[in-house]
């Protein structure tokens, strides 16, 4: 068996980003709405990107995540492999949009009222 055939796919030096990231999620059968709706942006801005020949990596990592596809393969030495941190960072991002998530919602929403609090408090002292 041939093992150019079976190997992944690489990235040679004049490689268009956006092709390759689109190649991917058609053959993933994903639709771009709900990529786009799970990123918190625009189907218009996924197109922008299949057509831009140098996506950045993090906008890349970030498609990654959401369709649950490792782009280190196709650019392995754009993209580092996935860490723990790099998920939960993505993750964080992805929740902040997403109107399901109430925790994100009343996190943000206690940490507000401390800052304020502490802003007011502050504004207190200078008054004094």
């Amino acid at each position: 068996m041939d093992d150019a055939k079976t190997s992944s796919p690489t990235t040679h030096p004049n490689q268009h980003y956006g092709h390759a990231v689109e190649k991917v999620i058609r053959r993933n059968n994903i639709g771009i709405s709900e990529i786009a709706r799970k990123m918190g942006v625009s189907r218009r801005s996924i197109y922008n990107w299949f057509e831009t020949e140098k996506i950045p990596t993090d906008i890349i990592q970030r498609i990654g995540y959401v369709i649950g596809h490792d782009f280190s393969k196709e650019f392995p030495d754009e993209l580092k492999l996935y860490t723990e941190l790099d998920h939960l960072k993505i993750q964080s991002l992805n929740n902040f949009g997403d109107e399901n998530s109430n925790d994100s919602v009343y996190y943000w929403m206690d940490r507000y009222i401390k800052l304020l609090e502490n802003f007011n408090a502050i504004l207190g002292g200078e008054h004094s």
